[in-house]
């Protein structure tokens, strides 16, 4: 009887995680063992910095909204607190992409949030 290795099978397997190492310097994308540990603390990394991408954004959305309405003498904090009272629902994001791209707009956002009492 011949002896059965599931070699198709294994090697299948070994070149599936080579291929998801691709890019990767050195050994680390052409030996197997190396390959296997650079793709599992890259897919382990990958989920923390999805999160992480969220925060990054958000602070840079409030860094440029703050520098937009410091430039009108208004802090951010009451800024956002003047927005809510005055029921302008726009989300961060949208308010730092009219401040770079519109300033006139965000004039007048400012302006709006300045009325309210």
């Amino acid at each position: 009887m011949s002896r059965a290795t599931n070699a198709p099978a294994s090697r299948l397997r070994r070149s599936r995680r080579l291929k998801l190492a691709k890019g990767f310097r050195g050994a680390r994308s052409k030996l197997y063992r190396k390959a296997t540990e650079a793709v599992d603390r890259a897919m382990r990394l990958s989920f923390k910095h999805r999160k992480a991408r969220k925060q990054d954004f958000r602070r840079l959305w409030t860094v440029r909204i703050s520098a937009a309405c410091r430039a009108h003498g208004l802090p951010y904090s009451r800024l956002m607190e003047k927005l809510t009272k005055a029921g302008i629902a726009l989300n961060r994001k949208m308010l730092a992409e009219i401040a770079v791209r519109d300033p006139e707009g965000f004039v007048q956002i400012v302006a709006r949030a300045k009325s309210v009492v």
